[in-house]
């Protein structure tokens, strides 16, 4: 009989020794990096409908536009914060020729899109339109120039339309084109992908590719390509042979590449029908970044000791199959809470990495893949990961806040990995803000939480969470997945403790 009473009562335990394994120290007082606003970052390539359909409708459409921009895309990533985009690809940039994507809209050339779809591009989006597009949303601009089957005269031209205030061919023709100012824009990526849709180059032709286009192109910011995530050679390659030799101060950016893809590349998984070992899969692969970018910064570490040049993380992002009866080379998937916990995740990784890591772009804006927003007609959705974004705002430029944590595993099988991603940051005012994915789909998990060197009087909550974890938004429908007040949180004696749902993203913010 005793022994069945100690069972009973240690059976009763298990629920409180589990919650006993996470607790989360916040260092205040440790904080000395900044977490650049630019690891908000998007990608618009001209693929699918991100561009034609769901940023551009044109000046005539009867969608509601401001100079062919959709208002509603426009006013949802003002309200998002987003604070640079990357154009016009991705493998896309390798094919296209920027001069046909200027003038009369009229007398500008098509062509046909071989990467995506074999669709004809009309280059009624070009860089005027583009450039617009960031002002209206208050985006700094980021290009990546045509390496593939661009020259060095065709790349060094574009930087001198965009940015020259002089009296010069390409400077006058800008102006011809309606465009008095400079646009100024900083960011340049020399090439995409040049180990595969770029070129199949090896790393040592890539650093020499990399040099002579930057040489000739006087960008401020220029952004080699960097290999596969799992190819740390052509890292090695790259800081070696440009850092240690002629033209090191070249390089400013250094491009990191990596898709979330549930199986294989040959079955990716269906973005809204997945069972539990599927969503663990995901949440284990995205994981995985955090040990590959210490890999990857490890290297650049040993030739860059004073972080000089940044490590992009210029498209990431979860890659599903298609949507059925959707073009296959059009990449729209639909966005689900497993889309909006593997966001955070990513996020709280990138914010971790920022002494390295200072921009990332999730690929990509509208209709494609992880798209923060879908368009049908004169319909818009927010998509859940739209809504991690919005959430995770007051991260940006603000101090990185150094943690320890202890989380519980989350289990599938024989498989384990953390259940609980942290982040946190102080603002300008001094407001601390701590983002919490809880990846366990199953669990509740309770966190107590101390905050070094601060003196504590307020904690307020936001949550992202929802019944089911293949909940979504759609369109003619109302929101399944948005932000909402979290309010299981309580302070006693200076520490905080929190209840985080299955299967949630949680912001608290500290006063």
């Amino acid at each position: 009989m005793k022994k069945s009473i100690g069972f009973f009562f240690c059976f009763l335990l298990i629920p409180f020794l589990l919650n006993a394994q996470n607790s989360l120290l916040i260092k205040t007082d440790e904080g000395r990096d900044i977490i650049n606003k630019n690891i908000y970052g998007h990608f618009a390539e001209h693929l699918g409908r991100c561009i034609y359909g769901g940023i551009w409708v044109g000046k005539d459409s009867q969608i509601p536009n401001t100079r062919g921009l959709r208002n509603d895309v426009l006013e949802a990533l003002k309200e998002m914060s987003v604070p640079v985009i990357r154009w016009p690809g991705g493998c896309f940039a390798d094919t296209y020729h920027w001069k046909d994507g200027i003038g009369p809209a009229e007398k500008r050339p098509k062509f046909v899109n071989t990467n995506w779809g074999g669709v004809v591009e009309d280059n009624s989006f070009g860089t005027h339109e583009f450039l617009d597009f960031c002002e209206l949303i208050g985006a700094e601009p980021y290009i990546n120039i045509n390496v593939g089957s661009g020259t060095v005269q065709e790349a060094r031209e574009w930087v001198e339309y965009i940015n020259s205030d002089n009296e010069s061919p390409m400077a006058n023709l800008r102006r011809q084109n309606g465009r008095e100012k400079p646009w100024n824009v900083k960011y340049w990526g020399i090439g995409n992908e040049t180990w595969g849709c770029g070129g199949h180059m090896s790393p040592e032709f890539n650093v020499d590719i990399f040099k002579k286009f930057a040489t000739f192109c006087p960008g401020k910011f220029k952004i080699l390509s960097g290999g596969t995530s799992d190819d740390l050679n052509w890292t090695e390659v790259s800081m070696k042979n440009i850092l240690t030799g002629r033209g090191a101060h070249l390089m400013q950016g250094y491009s990191y590449h990596y898709y979330t893809i549930c199986h294989d590349w040959s079955k990716k998984g269906s973005a809204v029908n997945f069972d539990e070992s599927e969503w663990f899969s995901t949440m284990k692969k995205t994981w995985w970044v955090d040990e590959n970018l210490k890999q990857h910064t490890d290297i650049m570490d040993k030739y860059d000791p004073e972080k000089k040049v940044a490590l992009l993380a210029d498209e990431y992002g979860n890659w599903f199959d298609v949507e059925p009866g959707e073009n296959p080379s059009f990449l729209y998937q639909q966005n689900t809470l497993r889309d909006a916990v593997t966001a955070a995740l990513y996020l709280n990784i990138f914010n971790n990495h920022c002494d390295r890591v200072r921009m990332a772009n999730i690929a990509q804006t509208v209709n494609v893949l992880q798209a923060v927003l879908l368009t049908k007609d004169n319909e818009i959705v927010k998509t859940p990961t739209y809504y991690v974004f919005k959430m995770f705002k007051p991260h940006q430029d603000a101090v990185m806040l150094p943690f320890d944590l202890t989380s519980a595993d989350y289990t599938s099988g024989t498989e384990k990995i953390k259940a609980l991603s942290v982040s946190a940051s102080k603002d300008k005012t001094g407001k601390i803000h701590i983002s919490i994915a809880n990846l366990d789909p199953v669990n509740q998990q309770e966190i107590s939480c101390t905050i070094q060197g601060a003196d504590i009087k307020k904690v307020s909550g936001e949550i992202i969470t929802a019944e089911k974890m293949n909940a979504l938004n759609d369109f003619g429908k109302g929101e399944e997945v948005n932000i909402k007040t979290f309010e299981d949180v309580t302070l006693k004696n200076g520490k905080l403790t929190a209840k985080l749902p299955a299967k949630s993203v949680v912001m608290l913010m500290i006063e």
